[in-house]
């Protein structure tokens, strides 16, 4: 394995990735008068001639993990002693990295943004909360100065998320599931109404709820009709309906089944009615936010336009109910309780669909707090000074400043956001201002590229 010593005192880093938090960290790097090495998708003599100059640190910020992996293993294998940190999504492709290169500093923007996301999701006062080995600490600021503390939601509060999770239960959400709670309830009603009626004349229990379930099957009763010829009319009539209300209970049932079930009727996975904050955008963010959220217990409800997207099967496997639709859409709004809900968070993808929720989330419910994932956009700082619609956090900025403490071997252990400024969170509870020009982009016009992951440069498995 060959093994490179970094040179001392040398100020040279390697960035891989087309990503905006590479193009950040880059021009960040830069700004600080340090040379950088940025290359898009390097190929072996690519990135073996990058390593041949003894950087003092090496950035692999990518999106697709699988390449994220081989390019770590890549540069452990030329260059042990090079400091590493890389962006993975994927918690088991990151245990793994982890666990074959402790030397790695292995994170993901989702992972570092979602406790400043929650934080104001559940208080405005919070800058940012995490729930870490059984406890939650919450990140505030009093006159500027910002501080950790252990946080505990009101007892009104967690009677409150309660009663929503009960109140939720059987609760229909589109026309397949309103057609299968109908069908069964009316079905339940007969048979309810039925078998009070043969309680009421004398008969048994147990001989009351057989006649009846005869009805609701459609089989007919078996009190002969010298008995009781009220009770017959009444029960052909009841066996007609429960015809109509069978093809309705069936309808739903199959409605059901073909579609990708991303809301419960019963259990975790059905829609809050109150006090629960709305995610719009299940990507990474959005992911990472609605686990962080479950984690402190607050309802919690996912919207995304595409209901095959892999975030949004993975949130059914997590117990996180997904409205599939257009977050931007007042009727999705309005069926997601908007104006019962504690906060709606915009984390899509692109910040102008974003700010085109916000604006929406505004005009159906104005009391209801939003928050906005940005940093991909020059729009939403503009937007922001024209418009307050509610709190922003710069995601790539975030990202881009872990990223530089880290190559630059700082002790952080997070990073928050607080108005127009990132801090970094040290090990100590110590809150710095991050090293990160505004709105800076890599000064780099393209990033060298390469045939493709340096796959070849993987050990052997013998």
């Amino acid at each position: 394995m060959t093994t490179h010593s970094p040179v001392p005192g040398a100020d040279h880093y390697i960035v891989i990735g087309e990503t905006h938090v590479a193009s950040r960290v880059c021009a960040t790097l830069r700004a600080g008068h340090r040379t950088v090495d940025h290359l898009a998708r390097p190929g072996d003599e690519d990135l073996r001639t990058a390593l041949s100059g003894r950087p003092r640190g090496v950035a692999v910020l990518l999106h697709d993990d699988v390449a994220a992996l081989r390019y770590a293993l890549a540069i452990a294998h030329l260059s042990s002693a090079t400091p590493l940190v890389a962006t993975v999504f994927d918690r088991t492709v990151a245990d793994e990295l982890r666990r074959l290169l402790p030397q790695c500093d292995i994170t993901s923007p989702a992972d570092l943004v979602a406790p400043a996301l929650a934080g104001p999701s559940l208080d405005p006062e919070i800058v940012a909360i995490r729930r870490h080995d059984g406890q939650v600490r919450a990140v505030r600021q009093d006159k500027g100065v910002l501080y950790v503390e252990d946080w505990q939601e009101r007892s009104q509060a967690r009677w409150r998320n309660r009663a929503s999770r009960a109140l939720s239960q059987l609760r229909p959400h589109d026309a397949g599931t309103r057609l299968l709670v109908l069908g069964m309830l009316a079905m339940l009603t007969v048979l309810a109404a039925d078998w009070a009626w043969l309680a009421g004349h004398g008969h048994p229990a147990a001989e009351a709820f057989f006649d009846a379930a005869r009805v609701v099957s459609g089989v007919g009763p078996a009190v002969a009709p010298s008995q009781a010829r009220e009770y017959q009319v009444l029960s052909a009539l009841a066996m007609l309906a429960t015809i109509a209300f069978t093809a309705l209970f069936t309808a739903g049932v199959v409605e059901r089944m073909l579609g990708p079930r991303l809301i419960g009727l019963i259990g975790p996975r059905t829609l809050p009615r109150t006090g629960h904050v709305i995610v719009v955008g299940m990507g990474q963010v959005g992911m990472r936010l609605c686990v962080e959220l479950r984690r402190l217990g607050v309802p919690v409800v996912g919207v995304e336009r595409d209901p095959q997207a892999s975030a949004a099967r993975l949130a059914r496997s997590l117990g996180v109910p997904v409205m599939t639709g257009n977050g931007g859409d007042r009727h999705v709004l309005d069926r997601l309780r908007l104006r019962h809900a504690r906060a709606l968070a915009a984390v899509g993808s692109d910040d102008l669909d974003n700010i085109a929720v916000a604006i929406a989330a505004h005009g159906v419910a104005p009391h209801v707090r939003v928050l906005i994932r940005a940093g991909e956009h020059e729009a939403i700082a503009e937007t922001r000074s024209l418009l307050p619609m509610g709190t922003v956090r710069d995601v790539t900025g975030m990202a881009a400043a872990y990223v530089v403490a880290r190559l630059l071997g700082e002790p952080v252990a997070g990073v928050v956001a607080h108005r127009e400024y990132i801090y970094l969170h040290d090990t100590e509870d110590y809150f710095r201002r991050g090293e990160l020009p505004a709105r800076a982009r890599c000064g780099h016009p393209s990033a060298t590229r390469g045939e493709g992951p340096a796959s070849s440069f993987l050990p052997s498995q013998g």
